[in-house]
């Protein structure tokens, strides 16, 4: 049983959370940063409903955040950064396997059944950066269920060493909840713990513990979803003439500020700051739930819509790329949250999965460039899909959504003139909105992905151990190896093309820890995956 503190000290705790100053000796940007090393710690932090403006660096006057938009100054604030969904399941989903929604596992929130998860076939980042020897850890919430351990979407399960938090969907609107998951097991609280100051303990330790290796850090909060819950009253926000929901909700939105600055201040403390980047962003635009009004804290910015909608508030998110490593920029080209998976592969110096719908934005945070996308989608099965190419942007709502007639209707806005998407141009430029709608026709449909990885098996009483090539260049002087505990390497094999894998058989170890390695050189540069597993026990086992 975990006992939450007081009412009176959680006030206390609060209270203080909400002014954070900075530490004197790092009060000025570093500015003979240069450049991020080699395999940097990354820390991913996702807010949850958290709108584009409903930061000061993005123009909000009404709450305060003082360190993010530190961080925003300090580091590089992108303009037009994308979630995957203007809701949580699939954002997330994009988010995490670099592939939108119009060809991601996840594509829609649980309505009236079970959620669908992720799957064995899902590639995540942290299984990427995990095998390359990365210590990762999911804390806060994962966002699919089932509900249970010991399943294919299941953090543990998708790479992650460590998780705390909460696996399905709905069971991460509770502020105060009964149990939490620590990796397979429930942990039972008293319902007087605050999940989110759980979550900020949580990381603070993880970056303590982490040893020798490069880690990867991603921190799910809930805050600001819906109910508007924190612990004592509104703070510094009490005394405001607004409803009781939206004071607290201002109030949510600080602590989350606050609880970034803590996790910034432990990387400081640990001396990691300068070998980490620290993304902050959100899973869509802001909500409008059990009496909270977006309007009164312009929590969109110019944009219309929000959660949701796929109008540009309901899809553009914060997005802050900070380490004392990176020159203080502001970035207005285009990027998506599904952008992660390659840029943290490129950053980890891992040949980056083939066939994905995302491109790395490594040089868009040195200031050397990226490439642009040449279109973005967004879909949400049988009700609204959008398309964004260049400055134009398609929306098709199906038939019978959002007062759309029995043909539907599609919109046409030009972003660049209309970023506020008040004029619709469809009736004016029909021919360029069904160019845009077929494009986005041709990118709904099946995960294109080819398989990636390292995989061991039981077959036959051997241990067989597969390397395959999902990325899109040739790996050569490919090498697997076991050790169990005695070391044991296949021959070489000269060339694995991408698609094809390689694969060796080694005797099945009696018992104890697998080590499984392979060793290969793609595009010039070595490479070495490691997968570590206790005692095979199974007839067939995924490493």
């Amino acid at each position: 049983m975990i006992t939450g503190p007081s009412r009176r000290a959680m006030l206390a705790g609060t209270l203080a959370s909400l002014a954070v100053p900075a530490p004197a000796a790092e009060a000025e940007v570093e500015v003979e940063a240069a450049g991020l090393p080699h395999r940097p710690n990354v820390v991913v932090i996702l807010a949850d409903d958290l709108g584009w403006g409903e930061i000061g660096s993005q123009g909000q006057r009404l709450i305060h955040t003082p360190n993010l938009d530190r961080l925003a100054r300090e580091g590089v604030r992108f303009t037009t950064a994308y979630s995957g969904a203007p809701l949580c399941a699939p954002s997330r989903c994009a988010l995490r396997t670099g592939l939108h929604a119009g060809h991601g596992t996840v594509r829609e929130n649980p309505e009236g059944g079970e959620q669908r998860a992720l799957t064995a076939a899902d590639l995540t980042f942290a299984e990427l950066l995990r095998l390359a020897g990365y210590r990762t850890a999911c804390i806060g919430k994962w966002g699919f269920g089932p509900d249970r351990a010991g399943q294919d979407s299941h953090p543990n399960a998708r790479g992650f060493d460590e998780f705390f938090g909460y696996i399905g969907h709905k069971h991460a609107h509770q502020y105060y909840p009964r149990y939490l998951w620590h990796n397979g097991r429930k942990v039972w609280l008293d319902g007087r713990s605050y999940a989110p100051d759980l979550f900020r303990e949580r990381a603070a330790d993880f970056i303590r513990r982490r040893g020798r290796a490069p880690f990867l850090l991603y921190l799910a909060d809930i805050l600001p979803h819906s109910p508007s819950v924190v612990p004592g009253d509104a703070g510094r926000y009490r005394d405001e003439p607004w409803s009781g929901p939206n004071r607290r909700h201002a109030a949510q939105v600080s602590r989350l500020d606050a609880d970034v600055a803590a996790l910034v201040r432990t990387l400081r403390a640990e001396g990691v700051a300068r070998s980490t980047l620290v993304l902050f962003t959100s899973d869509n635009g802001p909500h409008s739930e059990k009496g909270v009004t977006p309007e009164l804290f312009d929590s969109n910015g110019p944009l219309r819509g929000d959660k949701r909608d796929l109008y540009e508030g309901g899809i553009r998110v914060p997005l802050i790329a900070w380490s004392p490593a990176l020159r203080p920029r502001v970035e207005e080209q285009p990027v998506a949250s599904w952008d992660v998976l390659p840029t943290l592969a490129d950053l980890a110096g891992i040949p980056v999965p083939a066939h994905l719908d995302a491109r790395s934005f490594r040089g868009l945070l040195t200031g050397t460039g990226a490439p642009a996308h040449d279109h973005l989608v967004w879909n949400r099965p049988r009700k609204i899909q959008a398309i964004r190419r260049g400055r134009w942007k398609a929306i098709r709502f199906a038939p019978h959504i959002a007062a759309a007639g029995p043909g539907g209707r599609t919109e046409l806005y030009d972003l660049a003139a209309d970023p506020a998407e008040r004029h619709d141009l469809a009736a004016v430029r029909p021919a360029l909105a069904g160019e845009l709608l077929a494009l986005l026709d041709r990118e709904i449909g099946a995960d294109p992905r080819t398989p990636y990885g390292l995989r061991a098996r039981v077959r036959d009483g051997r241990l067989v151990v597969t390397l395959r090539n999902g990325s899109g260049v040739p790996w050569h002087d490919v090498r697997l190896g076991v050790r169990a505990p005695h070391r044991h390497e296949a021959p070489p094999v000269a060339r694995v093309d991408p698609g094809t894998a390689a694969e060796a058989t080694f005797p099945l170890p009696a018992a104890g820890p697998v080590t499984v390695r392979a060793r290969f050189r793609a595009e010039g540069r070595p490479h070495t995956f490691t997968v570590v597993r206790g005692g095979l026990t199974s007839r067939e086992v995924s490493l």
